[in-house]
């Protein structure tokens, strides 16, 4: 296959994916996290005051905010509580800058959105190009093609949302570390270090970066490819780099934000910890030259002050706040292509029996890049699991473009005699199922389920939340409403957009504990959690859908919201 074709090739897979993904977002409404994150960045912008959602870092806001300044008509409310006195009143700030203070809403989400998607093609374009470097052509567009059809990235890429941000951030600045090990260059080591940093400034969960490279300088040691001294040098310069490429960064989100007022704001954000931790927070963002380092390390310890609280969520027919042990894997096998999960037990299964044809450290040596990305992937599903935060497949994608690269190369490497057009058909058979799986589902990606649990019109039983109900259908239920002449419809909407905004005054709130009349549209988040078997010792409220057991929906708006009509 010639270097022009398969550039070609691959060119068209990007293509079709950027296209799926811009047209996919035009009916979706704002989802939840967008509507913290989307006004964030664009404070962070134009007051250079992150006072606002600091519990994640801001580039990832920041991208998403750079086209809202080319926007006309953009009213900033610095004037209301949300901003003025509220400690992170992200959600009320968000949802007046969005739904009432006269800004033009749907440009600002279109909009905001496509910086989102252009991140999500630069992962793709970096999955294509480490795969051809390890792999070969073949290799790399058979990586690309299952990363182009990927329901879950679909469904994140397009979003302003953190997880996409991390996943490229933890596969890029693994890429250039690696680099740097086999080359200890100064050219390398410093793009580690710029990815390093830049990744440190899309979510906090990069700062498994730090371990994990730790650990691979001491396997690259043990195993003899390099002198610890050495790789430890490198490590310590990489490190060095990332924090110069965040302090500057952070200094420019605090600016305007007045000192007085950033650390009585992380007094009340990070209170629960101990002294030795918070004191020297508070004292850095005291210190003109500190601040950004103070609110970098503010936003850190928050991130790990909630994933030990979790969250409360419905799964399998229960609810908890600290998570199940069960709950990624199963969410995992659902959510993810039956086409993948077969091409991955395929290819375990032959690297299992390959392996015993060659001695282990000789096998480490020769396939240290590879290694990496399977100690990262464990790395990555440990901590997943020991997290009491429980609310997506989302936050597994850091792992995804590392497992498409090893069952890529695996399958290429499958792809020999005996029975080669056969495993030819095979491949093709299962490419062209995930396609159409994925395709089919346009433009409920976010709602993707596979045949395993029977699509995505049977995900709701088994899990909500980001993975089928983040809110993205209130603009669809507007539609419904209008098409069927509904005058007034009751709701109990799960996400980031306003039910007054889509549908005026036909928009009606109710008490969810008692038995109504009439339309009623309930999101599948509230609905499951409202019908879910609470865990013992679960002290929130819970039950208060039952009564809507004795019904049947007479439809469902995508796949996330169940209308009622009871007499």
């Amino acid at each position: 296959m010639s270097n022009r074709f398969t550039l070609i090739i691959a060119g068209g897979l990007l293509v079709i994916m950027f296209s799926m993904a811009v047209f996919s977002i035009k009916d979706d409404s704002l989802t939840m996290d967008e509507l913290a994150h989307l006004p964030a960045g664009y404070s962070y912008l134009t007051q250079k005051d992150m006072r606002l959602n600091p519990e994640h870092p801001p580039l990832i806001k920041d991208l998403s905010a750079v086209p809202l300044l080319f926007l006309d008509g953009i009213n900033f409310p610095s004037d209301i509580k949300a901003w003025k006195d509220d400690v992170n009143g992200q959600w009320e700030f968000g949802s007046y800058f969005l739904y009432k203070a006269g800004n033009p809403t749907d440009q600002m989400i279109f909009w905001g959105r496509i910086p989102m998607i252009l991140l999500l093609i630069l992962l793709g374009v970096y999955v294509f190009k480490w795969a051809r470097e390890l792999i070969g052509d073949k290799g790399a567009l058979l990586a690309l093609f299952l990363f182009s059809f990927s329901p879950t990235f679909l469904t994140h890429g397009r979003l302003v949302t953190t997880d996409v941000g991390a996943a490229a951030a933890i596969f890029i600045a693994t890429y250039y570390f690696i680099k740097a090990l086999k080359n200890q260059s100064k050219r390398n080591i410093i793009l580690a270090g710029i990815a390093l940093g830049l990744a440190q400034l899309l979510k906090f969960s990069v700062i498994l970066l730090f371990p994990f490279f730790f650990f691979l300088i001491i396997i690259w040691w043990l195993i003899k490819l390099g002198s610890l001294k050495n790789a430890l040098k490198t490590l310590i310069f990489v490190v060095i780099i990332s924090f110069l490429v965040i302090g500057p960064v952070y200094q420019y989100h605090v600016w305007n934000y007045p000192p007085e007022r950033q650390l009585s704001d992380a007094k009340v954000s990070i209170a629960d910890y101990p002294d030795i931790i918070k004191e020297p927070i508070f004292w850095a963002a005291e210190n003109p030259f500190l601040q950004g380092y103070s609110q970098y390390f503010t936003g850190l310890f928050m991130v790990f002050q909630r994933a030990a609280f979790g969250h409360t969520t419905y799964f399998m027919g229960e609810i908890s706040n600290l998570g199940w042990k069960s709950y990624f894997p199963i969410v995992y096998a659902i959510k993810v292509p039956l086409a993948f999960h077969i091409l991955t037990l395929t290819a375990l299964l032959y690297a299992l029996w390959s392996i015993r044809k060659r001695k282990f450290l000789e096998k480490l040596r020769t396939y240290f890049p590879e290694f990496a990305m399977i100690s990262f992937i464990g790395l990555y599903w440990f901590t997943s699991l020991s997290s009491n935060l429980n609310i997506g497949v989302r936050h597994l994608l850091p792992t995804f473009p590392f497992l498409i690269l090893l069952v890529s190369k695996v399958t290429i490497n499958w792809l020999k005699e005996p029975f080669l057009k056969i495993k030819y058909i095979l491949l093709a058979l299962l490419l062209l199922w995930q396609g159409a799986s994925v395709a089919l589902v346009y433009p409920h990606f976010l709602s993707y389920f596979n045949e395993l649990v029977g699509g995505p019109d049977k995900g709701y039983i088994y899990t909500v939340d980001s993975n089928l109900d983040w809110g993205q259908d209130l603009k669809r239920l507007a539609q419904w409403v209008d098409e069927n002449n509904i005058e007034e419809i009751k709701i109990a909407y799960f996400g980031g957009a306003d039910p007054i905004y889509h549908l005026g005054d036909k928009a009606q709130y109710f008490s969810w504990e008692e038995p109504q009349k009439g339309w009623i549209a309930v999101s599948a988040t509230f609905l499951q959690v409202g019908r879910g078997i609470p865990i013992p010792g679960l002290n929130e409220s819970s039950g208060y859908f039952n009564w809507l057991n004795d019904y049947t929906p007479v439809t469902k708006i995508g796949y996330s919201i169940f209308i009622y009509y009871i007499e």
